[in-house]
């Protein structure tokens, strides 16, 4: 069984003066909702998530050996520009990876992010990001240590990426990424995600998700303080076996092929994650109208045509629709004929599943 002490380098057995990495990381979208976590990030019950392919983060990473190595130094660019809100989280996530990076305090990096979706679109970017920033320390890393094997150094990139933001842990690698102890998952674990490691059947390959962007502004409740409203939650207790549950269930929907029950699970985990939002104390609501609209649209859709497609929600106003390939052209039909006018200034993103981060240079 893994531990966190088994991230802490021994030694490294190379040095490195100066050097770049570049590294894209898509976000991801739960499928069965993490919501609640403990110490360091630990996640109070498992989840699930499709990752995706067009909305990521793109990270350059360029370091150079400094004389002295008292403290953490980094600059931080935003498309080009330097983003200084941005650095304490930065900084709050250095000093938290550092003892499984001791190299940190030795270097001066240069952080230079963008993403592929607008700053501004109301999608999380926070696990894109972190996890753009991972695969560029454990390259770093990598190259201190070349004897490493590439099942230890996306492990631990997952690892470090979730003391970032929890789902960034998703973002790793693979197409769907489970997340937390799971009895029924081999090799599952609260420390990174993992591949998930049985069949697949083919109604889920390519499968689409297009992000109907209904409100675009910030939150009005972050998902940290969100997390931490689940410890005192009257339903906490049951919601975490409900996930469970949920998630055994689409490991046989996952083997079959059966949609209709995977429309039930994803739409239930949805208004459950919503649910709780409303039943903490205090208590927010995250969804707007025109999220409600977009659902009673799709639902009306679905029954009309039987056509498979179904909804998803973040911790925020955006809807996610899930749809196979093969019913692209009737869904993306009824999106721009009834959808659309629920969007903040007609907007949405195509999107579909990925495969994970991918190193653009070295």
């Amino acid at each position: 069984m893994f531990t966190a002490a088994d991230f802490i380098p021994k030694t490294y057995t190379s040095t490195i003066e100066n050097g770049n990495f570049e590294w894209s990381a898509p976000s991801n979208i739960a499928l069965v909702k993490y919501w609640g976590k403990k110490d360091n990030q630990i996640p109070a019950n498992p989840s699930v998530s499709f990752t995706l392919n067009n909305c990521k983060t793109v990270t350059k990473l360029g370091f150079e050996k400094k004389e002295n190595s008292n403290s953490f130094s980094f600059d931080l660019l935003f498309e080009g520009q330097p983003k200084e809100d941005f650095k304490p989280k930065i900084q709050k996530f250095l000093e938290r990876v550092e003892v499984y990076l001791p190299f940190l305090k030795e270097y001066h990096f240069t952080i230079d992010t963008q993403n592929t979706f607008p700053h501004s679109s109301g999608i999380a970017s926070s696990a894109s990001g972190m996890a753009a920033l991972a695969m560029n320390f454990m390259s770093l890393e990598k190259g201190l240590n070349p004897e490493m094997t590439d099942e230890y150094f996306y492990q631990k990139a997952s690892f470090l990426a979730r003391l970032g933001s929890g789902s960034a842990c998703r973002s790793v690698k693979g197409n769907v990424v489970v997340w937390g102890n799971q009895a029924n998952i081999e090799g599952s674990s609260d420390l990174f995600g993992i591949e998930f490691p049985y069949a697949i059947h083919k109604n889920f390959k390519n499968y689409q998700d297009t992000i109907l962007l209904v409100d675009k502004g910030e939150k009005q409740v972050s998902s940290t303080v969100g997390h931490d409203l689940m410890h005192n939650h009257p339903y906490a207790e049951r919601r975490f076996a409900q996930a469970h549950e949920n998630l055994d269930q689409l490991i046989k929907i996952f083997e079959s092929g059966n949609l209709d029950e995977f429309i039930k699970v994803v739409e239930s985990e949805a208004l459950t994650l919503h649910a709780m939002m409303m039943t903490s104390m205090p208590y927010f609501i995250l969804m707007k109208p025109n999220t409600l609209q977009i659902i009673n649209a799709i639902w009306k859709f679905r029954t009309e045509t039987q056509i498979p497609v179904c909804f998803t929600l973040d911790a925020g106003a955006n809807v996610h629709v899930l749809y196979p390939e093969n019913v692209s052209e009737k869904v993306l039909q009824f999106i721009q004929d009834e959808l659309v006018v629920f969007c903040q200034n007609r907007q949405y993103i195509c999107d579909q599943i990925g495969e994970g981060s991918l190193l653009i240079d070295n």
